[in-house]
């Protein structure tokens, strides 16, 4: 079975490439809809020009760095939270209004504020925070109440907590949290680039593949872009549970 599920994940990606293939042969007009062919081969050469490799470290870094930050903060944020309730009040303000307001409007207030170099670790950040914030807090106020006062009974020190019952019930959402957030960290840290072009990153390859109207390389840099943020997805989910599975094992 699963098996046949992949099989048709590739049957649908190829549908998709014959479509996008089709839609550029007859528009014909290679400003407008690259072909998929020409950026495949765009993607053999692209790499061996001199700032790919660097510009592509500069966003992995700092985005992946905002991600990180956010992270670390929204879990210790909603372990505060799930403990004094008052602090959940005091923060609903302000995450409310990190879920409303666009995306565009923080990264133009923030380069006010900060360097266009540091941009997309802020703005990665601010996205993700709220994400990871919500889920692990959701997880915290799932607990089974009853299992919280038998260990308060029984004086369960916090490590014993931690392990048999925070741990296995705050699973689940953190997990989720990084899977929406780590798309968001990428889709939001990019456009922060491309709005402040700091000099050697993804996001002023892609400014001036659309100044020059070459779009060949702007698919080819979106086809990096996702490439990268994909293949570090899945290395993080793995550690990630290979880390849950080794502390619940123990």
């Amino acid at each position: 079975m699963q098996n046949k599920a992949v099989l048709k994940k590739i049957a649908a990606v190829f549908l998709t490439l014959a479509v996008w293939q089709a839609a550029a042969m007859i528009l014909d007009q290679k400003v407008l809809l690259a072909s998929p062919v020409s950026v495949l081969l765009r993607l053999g050469t692209i790499w061996t020009e001199e700032q790919f490799f660097s510009s592509i470290w500069f966003s992995f870094i700092r985005i992946v760095g905002g991600f990180a930050l956010g992270l670390f903060l929204g879990v210790l944020l909603a372990v505060l939270s799930g403990k004094f309730q008052t602090l959940e009040i005091l923060l609903w303000p302000m995450f409310m209004a990190i879920k409303s307001v666009p995306v565009a409007s923080f990264i133009v207030i923030s380069l006010i504020w900060l360097t266009s170099a540091n941009l997309s670790i802020f703005i990665s950040f601010l996205m993700v925070l709220p994400i990871v914030y919500t889920n692990v807090l959701q997880g915290i106020r799932s607990i089974d109440p009853k299992m919280t006062q038998m260990a308060d009974v029984f004086h369960v020190p916090w490590t014993r907590r931690l392990h048999y019952l925070w741990l296995p019930q705050i699973r689940p959402y953190l997990l989720s949290a990084c899977t929406m957030a780590l798309g968001l960290a990428w889709k939001s840290g990019i456009a922060a680039e491309i709005i402040g072009i700091p000099d050697g990153s993804i996001g002023e390859m892609l400014y001036n593949a659309k100044a020059y109207l070459n779009t060949v390389d702007l698919f080819a840099w979106t086809v990096i872009i996702v490439a990268v943020s994909i293949g570090f997805e899945k290395l993080f989910l793995a550690l990630l549970r290979g880390g849950f599975g080794r502390l619940l094992r123990k």
